[in-house]
C-alpha cells in the first residue's frame, strides 16, 4: 500500500482509489498461489545445461582473446589453448591502423540515440495500441507486425536514395533516422502493456480532469519501465553491432565501430591476430553494459513472466 500515496500524488485520487481496490485482490491472488506449495530448486540437469549454454557462449570471445594475444603466426602453429602476451601490442595497432576512439564516439552516439528513440515511440504506440479504441487498430497493428517479414536488405536501394536526396549519405543522421521505431518495439511494448496495465487506472486519472498523454505520462511510461529496460538494452546491442546498413552509408573517414574494424582487413592479407583484438575491444563496453543492467534485465524478464 506503501505505492498508494504516490500514484494520488502524480495521477490523483481516482487513480488512488483504483489502485487500493486492485492491490489486495491481486496480492492476495499471488499469496493464495504461492501457499500451496514451496518453490523447487533447480537440479543438477537444469545446472549443466545452464552452465553449457554459458560456456558455448562465452567461447567465441574468449577464442577471440586468445587468437588477439598472440602474433600473426598462431593459427598455422595450432589451437592456443592459454593466452599469450601480444594482446596490449595488438591492440596499439588497432588503434594506429584505424580511427577507433571516433569510430567509439560514433557507435555511442548513434546507439544510445537510437535506442532512446525506439523506447519513447514504441511506448507511445503499444499504449495506444493496447489501450485506445480506434477503428482499423487491430488491423493496423497486424500490418506492423507483418512488416518484421520484410528483409531489410530489400528496403537497402530506396532508402539510400531518400538519404542520398536528404543530403544525409556519410552523416550519422543516415544510419539514426531510419532506426528511431522498430515494428517489434512496437509488438513488444503492446503485449506489455495491455497485461500490465489496469483500464481502470486510466478511467481514474482521465476522471480526475487528466488528458491522455498526461495519463501516460504518470500512469503508462512508469508500469513499462521494466520492458522499456529490456527493449532499450536489446536496441542498443542491435544498434552496437550493426555492419550491413553504416558500411554501405557512412564513409570510411567517419564510421561507427563494426565499420572500422572492417578496414583493419587489407587487400591480400589479413592479420586475424590485429582483427581480433579489435573485435575484442569492441566487445568490452557491450559486457559492461550488461554488468550495470544486468539486474534490470533480470527484473524485466521475471516481471513479464508473471503477468495475467
Amino acid at each position: 500500500m506503501s505505492s498508494i500515496p504516490m500514484i494520488e500524488q502524480t495521477a490523483g485520487k481516482g487513480a488512488a482509489r483504483a489502485a487500493a481496490r486492485r492491490g489486495p485482490g491481486a496480492r492476495g491472488g499471488r499469496g493464495g498461489r504461492s501457499g500451496h506449495g514451496s518453490a523447487r530448486r533447480p537440479g543438477f540437469l537444469t545446472y549443466g545445461f545452464l552452465g553449457a549454454v554459458l560456456l558455448a557462449s562465452l567461447f567465441p570471445l574468449y577464442w577471440s582473446f586468445l587468437v588477439g594475444s598472440h602474433d600473426n603466426t598462431v593459427l598455422s602453429r595450432g589451437i592456443p589453448l592459454l593466452p599469450g602476451g601480444n594482446f596490449l601490442a595488438n591492440a596499439a595497432k588497432v588503434f594506429d591502423s584505424i580511427p577507433f576512439w571516433k569510430a567509439m564516439g560514433n557507435s555511442l552516439i548513434v546507439s544510445c540515440v537510437t535506442a532512446a528513440s525506439v523506447v519513447v515511440f514504441s511506448t507511445l504506440a503499444g499504449f495506444a495500441f493496447a489501450k485506445l479504441r480506434f477503428r482499423g487498430s487491430k488491423g493496423l497493428l497486424v500490418f506492423v507486425i507483418a512488416t518484421m517479414a520484410v528483409p531489410t536488405q530489400l528496403g537497402v536501394v530506396p532508402l539510400f536514395i531518400v538519404m542520398s536526396k536528404l543530403g544525409w549519405t556519410g552523416s550519422l543522421w543516415a544510419v539514426i533516422v531510419p532506426g528511431i521505431v522498430t515494428a517489434f518495439g512496437v509488438f513488444w511494448m503492446t503485449q506489455y502493456l495491455r497485461d500490465a496495465l489496469p483500464d481502470e487506472l486510466i478511467e481514474a486519472v482521465r476522471m480526475d480532469g487528466a488528458s491522455m498523454i498526461q495519463a501516460f505520462w504518470h500512469i503508462g511510461f512508469p508500469a513499462a519501465r521494466p520492458a522499456a529496460a529490456m527493449l532499450a538494452l536489446f536496441t542498443f546491442v542491435a544498434t552496437w553491432t550493426n555492419f550491413f546498413w553504416p558500411f554501405i552509408v557512412l564513409d570510411p573517414s567517419n564510421p561507427t565501430l563494426p565499420v572500422a574494424l572492417q578496414l583493419l582487413q587489407a587487400a591480400h592479407f589479413v592479420d586475424y591476430s590485429v582483427v581480433l583484438a579489435g573485435a575484442v575491444l569492441a566487445t568490452i563496453p557491450l559486457l559492461l553494459l550488461f554488468i550495470a543492467a544486468g539486474r534490470q534485465l533480470v527484473s524485466g524478464i521475471m516481471q513479464g513472466a508473471v503477468k495475467g
